[in-house]
């Protein structure tokens, strides 16, 4: 199944990421089911993503952040049983779950309680990238604060005295 991006990329500059993600999302549909997570929108730009590791501790946990991609694994130190299982309904499989995140979008931290994991996300708009007013002046044109270069007569910089050899 593929999508027509054409009108969209008529009138918006940036977004061929954002039709790649849908196309391998398309192709894609069914993905591993273990563990099972939630993923909830807090406010207007918070998120918590829980999943549930039973099993696991803090330590058989690693959670990094790479390329935009939230990548949480868990692997067991000791998965070995103490005893014979009669039946083993608790799965204690090794995982590696990965998560697309937006642009600004940043991890600010994970505890596990009673067998969830919770990992707090929120998108973070940087100061350079939030609207800002540029007034509008009259009369001589703005000019920079930087000196113009000194320019000897073959057209080339003049080197200042003090640094000409």
């Amino acid at each position: 199944m593929t999508y027509d991006f054409a009108p969209l990329f008529r009138t918006a500059i940036g977004f061929d990421r954002l039709a790649r993600l849908v196309d391998n999302a398309a192709q894609n549909p069914a993905g591993p089911s273990y563990p099972p997570y939630n993923i909830e929108k807090l406010g207007e730009d918070s998120y918590v993503l829980t999943m549930a590791v039973a099993g696991f501790g803090p330590e058989d946990i690693e959670l990094t952040v790479q390329d935009n991609t939230l990548v949480v694994a868990g692997r067991l130190a000791n998965a070995a049983p103490a005893g014979e299982v009669l039946h083993r309904g608790i799965a204690t499989r090794a995982f590696e779950r990965r998560f697309v995140l937006a642009d600004h979008i940043v991890v600010d931290n994970a505890d596990l309680t009673n067998g969830l994991l919770r990992v707090a996300v929120r998108h973070f708009v940087p100061e350079a990238l939030k609207p800002r007013r540029i007034p509008v002046g009259t009369g001589a044109p703005a000019v920079s604060a930087q000196p113009a270069p000194a320019v000897a007569n073959d057209g080339t910089n003049a080197a200042p005295a003090e640094h000409a050899a």
